[in-house]
């Protein structure tokens, strides 16, 4: 017996206030490299995949010629893995010198130069998730100050090798240090993916207050079932998580993996409508060089993106939920 998808009806609620530091007022838009090329190193034997200035380099290529930009997607994300293995005598975090040899300050150019915006990983914590370094609590005004020197636009803060004390501590710590850089940086939150998604453990109030967006649930991994899975969770926990979501402060159900093998071409479409009625960031992670025109239509819908991007920055909720088998 197979089970069809399931059916969703949605309406619409009003949201609550944000942190004030202008950014995000609609939910951003771009490209990720974790889903798809994850902690990939070996440049000698796979350059093409590897996390690299010229990986990265590639991507801007892409959605600065290839219509992307013109659509809203305009972010580009470093995720993990991009660090050396030790900071530099200064104590600050260095990038890879044989993956990215030019340096993050001159990645960042070549993306400002393109009209993008330049987003970087960090760790809240001894190591990050891929055990390069982290940033523990005597970091974070290092790290968030380095980063603005180079030209950072956006930070996403992982929380491995970190206990609850000190997420509770360090993430607002960071969100006052990137705003005092004096450049403004949209601030990525993990801190409800560590601590369960849900309240008591996770308060949605005080990440309004201090996160732009911030990822609720697990990582999104490239099959059909994984979708569903963050679907579900999503809408079942709608009374928590709805009220929460509006301009400059966004639930984050993580990337959308449309052009890779895990979706068909009816289910990469329900990925985009849903994450769109969801107000969630629309960030792709997939291999913008070789993707399908059927890929690149669905991430390209206007009517979906226009849904996700209207100014009120409203989440949809699920009224009805109808399974059908056969």
């Amino acid at each position: 017996m197979k089970l069809l998808p399931v059916i969703f009806l949605l309406a619409l609620t009003s949201a609550t206030s944000a942190l004030d530091n202008g950014l995000m007022r609609t939910p951003p838009m771009g490209w990720m490299s974790w889903e798809r090329f994850c902690c990939t190193i070996d440049c000698e034997n796979d350059p093409m995949n590897c996390i690299s200035e010229n990986l990265f380099r590639d991507m801007v290529d892409r959605l600065a010629e290839d219509g992307w930009k013109e659509m809203g997607y305009y972010h580009v994300m470093i995720d993990d893995c991009w660090s050396s293995l030790l900071r530099d005598k200064d104590g600050r975090l260095q990038p890879d010198p044989q993956r990215f040899p030019g340096g993050i300050a001159k990645l960042a150019r070549y993306l400002h130069d393109r009209g993008l915006k330049l987003g970087i990983y960090g760790d809240l914590g001894t190591h990050t998730c891929g055990g390069y370094p982290g940033t523990t609590l005597d970091k974070i005004e290092t790290d968030a100050q380095t980063s603005a020197s180079w030209g950072v636009d956006f930070w996403k803060l992982d929380g491995c090798y970190s206990n609850e004390e000190e997420q509770h501590k360090g993430y607002p710590l960071m969100s006052k240090a990137l705003n005092a850089t004096g450049r403004p940086i949209g601030y990525s939150c993990s801190w409800p993916a560590n601590r369960g998604g849900l309240p008591p453990s996770v308060n949605y109030t005080l990440l309004g207050e201090i996160c732009n967006l911030w990822r609720n649930y697990d990582d999104t991994q490239d099959s059909w079932d994984s979708v569903q899975d963050i679907t579900d969770w999503f809408f079942d926990n709608q009374g928590i998580l709805q009220p929460e979501a509006g301009p400059g402060r966004w639930n984050d159900p993580d990337m959308l993996i449309i052009g890779n093998v895990g979706l068909s071409v009816d289910q990469s479409r329900s990925q985009i409508g849903l994450w769109a009625i969801m107000a969630a960031p629309l960030i792709m992670s997939n291999n913008l060089r070789t993707l399908s025109s059927e890929a690149r239509a669905t991430l390209q819908n206007r009517a979906a993106i226009a849904i996700n991007q209207y100014p009120m920055g409203v989440q949809g909720r699920r009224l009805l939920q109808e399974r059908r088998s056969c």
